[in-house]
């Protein structure tokens, strides 16, 4: 099957990077180079970008693609968190834009095999790096009843969590569970017939959870936000494209925490914590797809995109 996946928000991603001729890029979430081929074309021969995924084929497919571009282009598989040792392994101290588009790609929802999509009967799998030992399945079999209760809810936000958790304890009482339909099935049981009715798909929230979990997706968000701000040159950008709110309320509060860094107290006259200012919020509202984009690509709808300049 071959990678295809459709870049949201790609022209104005584009535009807020400001690229520069001769710029250093990071794109943390190469995918099918969707974003990477267009920073590429907008690279001179002393441009530079360096492409990072975990994922094995979508490594695969940006290679393929960015081939017109070899000279000016740096692939490695690794997780973009581990952004900061790449870079000092190709001796590069600070970078003019990074970019981070986060979420599943089409190709990975597609294709059944990986087991993310909940619409295909496939065996629970959801990694993005095929590296890892721990799949889905040993999620849902192996965590307590409390553990997929919490996960369920805080990641899924799922108002079910508490039954959708019970009923699949009680399920793997008599058996392993083992594919997506299994799972399906499980939910579908844990949610009132009338709750089910047109509000989309029942397992939507479940996989989400269970997918942001394994692959420690908001764990890895936090943790790399901060360090990709320091890194960034005089005028350099961040643009992070996120798909839910878990996500965009990370980004949006960690771009605040940069640009007014302070903790003093409110009544004091003058700052004492000595905490200086790393930029400013570009994007004071997400830029979000327009009707245009949305007609062509039904997956954009809940994408945001948020921007951070460094001063």
């Amino acid at each position: 099957m071959e990678f295809v996946h459709k870049s949201v928000l790609l022209n104005e991603t584009i535009e807020n990077l400001n690229i520069k001729p001769d710029g250093i890029y990071v794109d943390g979430t190469l995918g099918g180079a969707g974003h990477s081929y267009e920073i590429c074309k907008r690279l001179s021969d002393r441009g530079r970008l360096i492409g990072i995924d975990q994922d094995k084929d979508a490594i695969a497919a940006a290679t393929e693609r960015l081939k017109p571009f070899s000279d000016r282009v740096t692939i490695v598989r690794n997780n973009y968190c581990n952004f900061k040792s790449i870079l000092d392994e190709l001796n590069i101290s600070a970078v003019d834009g990074m970019l981070l588009d986060l979420g599943v790609s089409s190709y990975q929802l597609d294709n059944v095999d990986r087991g993310f999509t909940y619409r295909a009967d496939a065996p629970l799998d959801m990694r993005m790096d095929d590296r890892q030992d721990k799949t889905a399945k040993d999620i849902v079999n192996g965590y307590s009843e409390r553990e997929l209760f919490r996960i369920i809810h805080e990641f899924g936000e799922d108002k079910y969590a508490k039954s959708i958790a019970y009923h699949i304890c009680r399920y793997r009482e008599n058996k392993t569970i083992e594919t997506t339909e299994e799972l399906n099935d499980i939910i579908r049981g844990s949610i009132p017939a009338k709750a089910r009715n047109g509000k989309g798909h029942p397992s939507k929230q479940t996989f989400q959870a269970i997918r942001i979990e394994l692959n420690k997706e908001l764990e890895v968000l936090t943790n790399s936000i901060d360090d990709m701000i320091k890194s960034l040159k005089p005028g350099g950008r961040l643009c992070i494209i996120t798909f839910h709110s878990l996500e965009d309320r990370i980004v949006k509060n960690a771009f605040r925490k940069n640009e007014n860094p302070c903790i003093c107290p409110p009544n004091f006259p003058v700052c004492t914590c000595g905490r200086v200012s790393l930029g400013h919020v570009v994007t004071r509202k997400p830029i979000v797809p327009g009707e245009e984009e949305l007609e062509e690509n039904s997956r954009a709808k809940s994408s945001k995109l948020r921007v951070f300049e460094r001063v």
